[in-house]
């Protein structure tokens, strides 16, 4: 089975066709993304203007075409803060489906948690046991933790690395007052959040999500993404904290030249090294394991769950459930634009 996921987050667009069947690892197939930042096009009431809706319509127009081209027979599509949070997000996704024919589906910031957690659950494995994962989006930041699929407890705050920079950090480099001021806020953001996660016990293991998790890993040691998901990739508090301080004293194209940071999320990087460090210290967190699989994998787990227990073939038969029909909800008409989350 191909599956499409369609992500329309904060700083890109970007639509993943995987190769799999009801119990199988998802294999990559193929990608298509796009770099939009689509907070640069807000009004000045919050609003998506007609230039970030034009951008926006003619990627989904553009994956659509890529995942028929690709034979999928499902397609997921689904969109985070960037259109939740903005001032016409309804009007932004009821024209999504008029003029393409897919349909976004808005999640919220505790799903984005639970789902990210679910997919590090799924990559760690039971033997992990109460695992704490922390997920930074270009809009929010969100916190989970549990011993279960799903997480006991989850947050979202409005801590993104896009979004800090774009309020607290406007300058290039930054001011040592700003950076100040926005260390401050973050650890007002994140004292609740934080002192409800402190009941449920210590955890096991903790764990990062996202690009910026990744790239804060690499500046500070971590392997490169060339030398595939399966190496282990450590971010210590120490080594973020060192370099949260020569981010400090950097430019943006500074930034952007350090090995694992693209151009684009270059001015955002100090923003998201002081919510990480600020997360880790405050929760006493000396070093956090970093997973390759995140809210997109969380989704494809959970809708090739969906098939194997909606399909015609007893749950008994679990030897080759691949060779096997994955029953009536496993194919969708992507020539028609559907989907389903």
């Amino acid at each position: 089975m191909r599956l499409g996921v369609l992500d329309i987050g904060s700083n890109t667009v970007h639509l993943l066709l995987v190769d799999a069947y009801p119990g199988a690892r998802p294999v990559p197939f193929a990608s298509h993304k796009r770099a939009l930042s689509l907070v640069a096009y807000l009004d000045e009431h919050g609003a998506i203007n007609e230039a970030g809706q034009a951008e926006l319509l003619d990627f989904v127009h553009e994956a659509a075409q890529f995942a028929i081209n690709h034979h999928a027979e499902d397609l997921l599509a689904f969109c985070t803060s960037a259109i939740r949070e903005s001032a016409n997000g309804e009007e932004v996704l009821a024209r999504v489906v008029a003029e393409t024919g897919v349909r976004l589906t808005e999640l919220t910031g505790e799903q984005e948690a639970g789902m990210t957690y679910y997919a590090v659950r799924r990559w760690f494995g039971w033997s992990s046991d109460r695992i704490l994962n922390l997920d930074m989006g270009g809009g929010s930041f969100e916190l989970a933790m549990g011993q279960d699929e799903f997480p006991t407890t989850a947050h979202s705050v409005p801590l993104g690395a896009g979004r800090l920079t774009r309020e607290w950090l406007p300058e290039d480099p930054p001011s040592i007052k700003q950076v100040k001021a926005l260390r401050h806020h973050v650890r007002e953001v994140l004292a609740e959040p934080v002192a409800e996660l402190g009941g449920f016990g210590r955890p096991t293991v903790v764990t990062g999500t996202s690009k910026t998790f990744r790239s804060l890993a690499r500046i500070t040691g971590a392997a490169p993404s060339a030398e595939g998901p399966y190496v282990k990739r450590v971010l210590r508090a120490e080594s973020l904290k060192l370099w949260t301080n020569r981010l400090t004293a950097m430019n943006w194209e500074e930034r952007a030249e350090l090995p694992g940071v693209s151009a684009i999320r270059a001015p955002q990087l100090l923003a998201g090294a002081i919510v990480a460090l600020e997360a880790m210290s405050a929760l006493k967190v000396k070093s956090l394991r970093i997973c390759p699989w995140a809210l997109r994998e969380g989704l494809m787990l959970r809708r090739f769950d969906h098939v194997l227990f909606d399909s015609t073939v007893p749950l008994s038969s679990s030897v080759g459930v691949g060779e096997v029909a994955l029953g009536r909800s496993s194919v969708m008409s992507m020539s028609q634009g559907s989907n389903v989350l």
